[in-house]
């Protein structure tokens, strides 16, 4: 079978630029439903740098059929022997495919709960997070395109589109929203709904996401001072967790914590979900988006992360990089969209607006803008 010459291009780019892996470093290739075809590319690009890859084959059913009911014991054990090989590695790289979004939706929350303390938080948060240069993505699926409401070949188009544009052109653009971020005491956002919030970034690091980390990328991130966030957000992105849809999720803050959350019919199960630590009500990130080919959300956050014109603004634990002191075992990116066909809206850093509508509006970030990107 003839692999698609696409699939080429996208590993050159994740083992040359994204993960940077240098000769003689080890790096983990961890593939889930995904063609054999683009994993071998994977190694045949790392090969070429004269790195050294290893493999791991995941597959959704399987790994729903382990979560579902493994103890304590198993978790540990499993989470043992995965970071060690992690400790290892000097890059990871996540090709994440699908078959079915909601394949764990029917997992009991306790349980997906100790799946994330006992095995993600040791073996990737603790570990391959703050210690190996990482790259995670998405695979294009016909579950993904049906989540996009596009054909299966159009969202091939969309997506290699969105993954192999110029991220080297918009690192360099991305780098002044970076200075200025770091630059900012006060963030006041207005937004779709009645959606008024205000909070602090003073002296915690504004980190650029150009295609480094996620692919697709486009968007720079930091973290709000853990109590200084007052006022209200309402969401107008669906989002998923643990293979569930909450929409229009609407949270009010007082003194950094949620002290109300709404989300429909699943109000009971967003407030269950709030309540699994102390930390789980404050915020751990905040970022703006700004990837110009991701316009519309589809419920797959390393796409929806990045829509151009969107903020997220992530109840749960902090990145170290850009660290607020929040601790958590969730990680929850909730997404709003600022552009008119959305609602509108206005970022505003000490006072001035730099983003409206979508846009950027000063002279030194409208190298972010869409038109400019795509060059």
């Amino acid at each position: 079978m003839l692999a698609d010459p696409r699939y080429s291009k996208l590993a050159d780019l994740l083992i040359n630029f994204s993960t940077d892996l240098q000769k003689g470093e080890h790096i983990l290739i961890e593939a889930f439903d995904l063609p054999e075809e683009m994993v071998i590319a994977c190694i045949r690009a790392a090969r070429r740098r004269g790195g050294n890859p290893h493999v791991a084959i995941r597959n959704g059913r399987i790994m729903r059929e382990l979560n579902r009911a493994a103890g304590d014991d198993q978790l540990t054990t499993w989470a043992g022997y995965d970071r060690n090989r992690m400790e290892q590695m000097a890059a990871y790289l996540g090709l994440r495919g699908s078959q079915n979004v909601s394949e764990s939706s029917d997992i009991d929350d306790d349980q997906m709960k100790r799946v994330g303390k006992l095995y993600a938080k040791p073996v990737h948060f603790d570990q391959r997070v703050n210690h190996t240069r990482w790259c995670v993505l998405r695979w294009p699926t016909p579950s993904m395109a049906q989540l996009a409401q596009m054909s299966t070949e159009q969202f091939e188009d969309f997506y290699f589109d969105v993954c192999t544009l110029d991220y080297s052109r918009m690192e360099s653009a991305c780098l002044k929203l970076r200075d200025r971020m770091n630059a900012t005491d006060k963030v006041h956002l207005k937004g779709p709904g009645d959606t008024d919030l205000k909070f602090s970034i003073k002296d915690i690091p504004a980190i650029p996401c150009c295609g480094r980390r996620n692919i697709p990328d486009g968007e720079c991130f930091t973290a709000p001072v853990r109590e200084s966030i007052n006022g209200v957000i309402q969401y107008n992105c669906a989002t998923l967790y643990n293979g569930l849809t909450f929409d229009n999720i609407r949270l009010t803050f007082k003194h950094g914590k949620v002290v109300d959350a709404k989300a429909g019919d699943k109000t009971d199960k967003l407030n269950s979900i709030l309540d699994t630590d102390d930390g789980a009500r404050y915020v751990g990130e905040f970022a703006i988006g700004f990837n110009p080919y991701i316009m519309h959300p589809m419920k797959d956050i390393l796409f929806d992360e990045k829509i151009a014109g969107s903020i997220h603004l992530t109840p749960g634990r902090c990145y170290d990089e850009a660290s607020n002191g929040n601790a958590s075992e969730i990680h929850w990116d909730m997404v709003m969209i600022q552009r008119p066909d959305y609602g509108g809206g206005t970022v505003a850093f000490d006072g001035e607006i730099i983003r409206k509508d979508g846009l950027f509006v000063v002279d030194d970030l409208k190298g972010l803008n869409p038109e400019s990107l795509k060059g």
